[in-house]
C-alpha cells in the first residue's frame, strides 16, 4: 500500500469504496468489512497482475482502479469456487 502512495487509513477508505463499487458492478451482496477486504486485497492482486504487463497505477485514483479490478476478479473467482 505504501508503494501505491497511500497510507493505511486511506487504503481502508479507498478499499471500501473499491469493494463497494465492485459489489454493485458484480451484483453481489456483502457487508462493509468484506467490501474493505476485497478492495484492499483486490488492489494488491491487480497491481501484481498489471505489473507483469508493465502497467503501474499509483496514487489514490490508481489504487481505486486497481482495487475495483481486483475485487471484481476476487468476486468472480469466489463464484466459480462455490459452484
Amino acid at each position: 500500500m505504501e508503494g501505491a502512495g497511500v497510507g493505511w487509513i486511506a487504503a481502508i477508505i479507498i478499499g471500501g469504496i473499491a469493494g463497494w463499487l465492485a459489489e454493485q458492478f458484480m451484483k453481489s451482496n456483502m457487508g462493509i468489512l468484506m467490501n474493505i477486504l476485497l478492495g484492499i486485497v483486490g488492489a494488491i492482486i491487480a497491481n501484481a497482475i498489471l505489473g507483469l504487463f508493465g502497467v503501474v497505477l499509483g496514487g489514490w485514483i490508481g489504487y481505486l482502479i486497481a482495487g475495483f479490478i481486483g475485487a471484481c476478479i476476487l468476486i468472480a473467482v469466489g463464484r466459480m469456487i462455490r459452484r
